[in-house]
């Protein structure tokens, strides 16, 4: 989604949004304001891979054109990744002139598509009243939720619920889509970027969704503003008056990311883990370094994944994938390994083997996983396998 880096235009553009929004009421002329949905298609910044959607409000009587944006933000603040993951992040409304925004859509080779609402003066009073109150200092942040409160179903809000009627959405929905396969949808192209997403998305991501909850996106509002009706008593009116492509875009460069895709590396992983096995069987050696590397990094990853209960986030709070990414491995490190190097079977290798058990039922259940999470899984049963007794007496007899 489009978002503002630099923190002196969020300041300025706030103060042009403040001071214009603020004497709305009394300067303008509602028989010539216009007011539209903004829709822009993604562009291949990763902060900007799902779209942007803002409000245009244009006075064709005094040539006034801004664009209302709660997509605003400081890319320098402090922890900034961080207060992201855990639900942290506060955002702001802001605003630019429509030739500034337009211009930078038109960087990107981005699209940028206007839906002009079927409004009464009254109805269009009423968003100008909600966007000065909205523009005073104590109300322009927010906290910022990417599915539940960002700046697609912030729009959507101040549009719907400043209405004289009742907005209803006449376009089906896939009543199956969920979170993450909406996610998976805008990053076909780019599968580091979903791997990061599915690793982090728990339990909650793999529910079915409302249509309210597929308005997160902005091409989702934008299809179900096409298809929308304004119910006032007996009459019923179209939401959108006209739709017309005012920035066409071009053809973009997808940006290159690590070449090999996380199921490949998934599957390095198992063929170097049959590998070792297949030595220390033929040689008769104990590489216990690599139970090490094995067991540092599934603990480092389950760190991780063990903080997210305490994000803001609910669809992160509970991941199945701490079964394998188990922040306990840590804390037995050093025992485990030691018996490794003594040929003695830990007690956490067995309990462990049962987490992934578990963790391969459940991923056909209830969570799909990470990309080449499963594989992953297979290689350390297997590595299980090859340390069992059962199988340290059949090596014992080879020939």
């Amino acid at each position: 989604m489009k978002f503002y880096k630099n923190l002196c235009q969020r300041l300025i553009g706030v103060m042009i949004l403040f001071t214009s929004a603020l004497s709305a009421t009394a300067q303008i002329n509602y028989d010539s304001l216009e007011i539209s949905l903004l829709t822009c298609s993604p562009h291949q910044e990763i902060y900007s891979l799902y779209g942007h959607t803002a409000i245009r409000c244009q006075d064709k009587a005094t040539g006034e054109d801004l664009v209302v944006n709660y997509g605003m933000f400081d890319f320098n603040q402090p922890y900034f990744v961080l207060r992201f993951v855990f639900g942290l992040t506060d955002y702001s409304m802001g605003i630019s002139s429509f030739n500034d925004f337009i211009r930078a859509y038109r960087y990107y080779k981005s699209s940028v598509t206007q839906q002009q609402l079927n409004l009464t003066a009254h109805e269009k009073a009423s968003i100008m009243q909600a966007i000065a109150e909205n523009a005073r200092p104590e109300n322009l942040v927010y906290r910022y939720n990417y599915f539940y409160d960002n700046c697609t179903t912030r729009a959507r809000d101040m549009l719907t619920n400043h209405l004289d009627g009742e907005v209803r959405y006449t376009q089906p929905i896939d009543s199956a889509a969920t979170f993450r396969s909406m996610m998976h949808s805008c990053v076909e192209e780019h599968p580091w970027a979903r791997f990061g997403n599915d690793l982090l998305l728990g339990l909650q991501a793999d529910r079915p969704t409302t249509r309210s909850d597929q308005q997160f996106l902005p091409a989702h509002l934008q299809n179900d503003f096409s298809h929308a009706v304004i119910v006032s008593g007996d009459s019923t009116r179209q939401l959108i008056k006209s739709e017309s492509v005012i920035e066409p875009g071009g053809i973009q460069v997808v940006e290159e990311e690590f070449p090999v895709r996380p199921s490949t590396c998934a599957w390095i992983i198992l063929v170097v883990t049959i590998v070792i096995i297949f030595l220390e069987f033929i040689l008769r050696r104990n590489f216990w370094i690599y139970d090490l590397l094995l067991m540092l990094c599934c603990g480092l990853a389950g760190i991780v994944l063990t903080l997210m209960i305490f994000s803001q986030h609910p669809t992160v709070r509970i991941n199945l994938q701490i079964l394998l990414f188990n922040p306990i491995l840590l804390f037995l490190t050093y025992s485990v390994v030691k018996k490794s190097i003594q040929k003695r079977l830990h007690w956490w290798w067995s309990t462990w083997a049962v987490l992934l058990v578990l963790f391969l039922i459940f991923g056909v259940i209830f969570q799909h996983y990470a990309e080449g999470m499963n594989i992953l899984a297979l290689s350390l049963l297997i590595r299980y396998i090859s340390r069992a007794p059962l199988f340290k007496r059949l090596a014992a007899f080879r020939v």
